[in-house]
C-alpha cells in the first residue's frame, strides 16, 4: 500500500553563506540532487539547525526548496520552537508557500504531561491548514511521545503520521505493527541504523541524515526494500553505517552536523558555515 507520505526523506542540512543567510543556490543544488535519487527533503529539521534559524531565513529556505522541487518530490518542513502561536503562523506560512507537510517536535523548555502533548498537537492540527506530522526526538526535547498519545492523535484528520527518532527497538516494532495498515497515518523511522530493519517490518519511510552525503546509497537501499531483496538492503545498510561513523562517532549532535557539512563541502555541495551557537570545523 503506497501511502500519501512514504519513501526516503532526508533531513537536509541548511546551507549557509558566511553572513549566516541561507545559500539559496546550494539549496537548489541539494534539492535537485535529492530528486535525482528519488529522495524527499525535510528542511528545518534537527539536521537543518532549525532551532537557530529565524523566520525570514526559514521562509527563504522553504521558498527555494519548493521552487526547485521535482514533480514527484514532497517538501517536508520542520516546526521547532516553544511559542505555539508562532509555530501555527510559520506552519501556515510554509503550507501557503507550497510545502507538502509540516513536521512538529514537542516544545522543549518545559516537561509536558501526556495531556499537554495531546493538546499541543491537536491545536497545531486544528489551526494549520495543511498536513501535519508529529516528530518524536527525545535526544533534543528530552521527552518521548507516549504510545497512547500517538494512538489518540492518529485519528485526527489532519495528523498524517509520526517521524520517530527514539532509539528503542521494541517501540519501533510496536508502532510499525500498529500503523502499517492505516492508509492515513505513516510511520517514518528516524533512526538511521534501523533504516533496513524498519523497512523489513513495514515502515512507510526512513529519515536518514547520512542521505545528505550519500543519497545514492539510500536510493539503492530503498529500492532493494521495495523489491524485498533484503540481502542487498542489508548490504547498503552496512555501507551507510560506515559512512555515518565518519561524522557521528564520539561527537555531540552539534559537532556531528558540522563534520557532515564539512564532508559535503568537499563535494562542493555547500559551505561549512554553521549557525551560532554551533561552530564549523576546519
Amino acid at each position: 500500500m503506497q501511502k500519501r507520505f512514504s519513501g526516503v526523506v532526508v533531513p537536509m542540512i541548511t546551507p549557509l553563506n558566511k553572513d549566516f543567510t541561507v545559500d539559496v543556490v546550494a539549496v537548489e543544488r541539494i534539492v535537485t540532487l535529492f530528486a535525482e535519487n528519488g529522495i524527499h527533503p525535510l528542511v528545518l529539521g534537527t539536521t537543518g539547525e532549525s532551532s537557530s534559524i529565524g523566520e525570514l531565513e526559514s521562509f527563504r529556505l522553504v521558498e527555494a526548496a519548493v521552487k526547485t522541487k521535482a514533480k514527484n518530490q514532497c517538501i517536508y518542513v520542520g516546526l521547532v520552537g516553544n511559542q505555539v502561536d508562532d509555530l501555527i503562523h510559520r506552519g501556515n506560512l510554509y503550507i501557503s508557500s507550497g510545502a507538502d507537510c509540516v513536521v512538529a517536535t514537542l516544545p522543549s523548555y518545559y516537561g509536558l504531561t501526556p495531556n499537554q502533548m495531546t493538546l499541543f498537537y491537536k491545536t497545531l492540527a486544528d489551526e494549520i491548514y495543511g498536513p501535519l506530522m508529529m516528530y518524536n526526538i527525545k535526544a533534543t526535547t528530552q521527552m518521548s511521545i507516549p504510545l497512547e498519545v500517538v494512538t489518540e492523535l492518529s485519528s485526527h484528520p489532519n495528523i498524517w503520521g509520526l517521524k520517530d527518532s527514539e532509539r528503542d527497538v521494541e517501540r519501533m516494532e510496536l508502532l510499525i505493527k500498529t500503523y502499517k495498515s492505516n492508509p492515513d497515518f505513516s510511520y517514518f523511522c528516524g533512526w538511521g541504523a534501523q533504516s533496513a530493519g524498519s523497512l523489513k517490518l513495514g515502515a512507510d519511510g526512513i529519515v536518514p541524515s547520512t542521505g545528505n552525503y550519500v543519497p545514492e546509497m539510500y536510493k539503492n537501499l530503498y529500492e532493494a526494500a521495495i523489491n524485498q531483496d533484503w540481502e542487498v538492503c542489508d548490504t547498503w545498510q552496512n555501507e551507510t553505517d560506515i559512512v555515518a561513523q565518519q561524522y557521528q562517532k564520539d561527537k555531540t549532535l552539534g559537532e556531528s552536523l558540522a563534520v557532515l557539512k564539512a564532508l559535503m563541502y568537499k563535494k562542493k555541495l555547500c559551505n561549512k558555515t554553521m549557525m551560532p551557537p554551533l561552530t564549523e570545523v576546519e
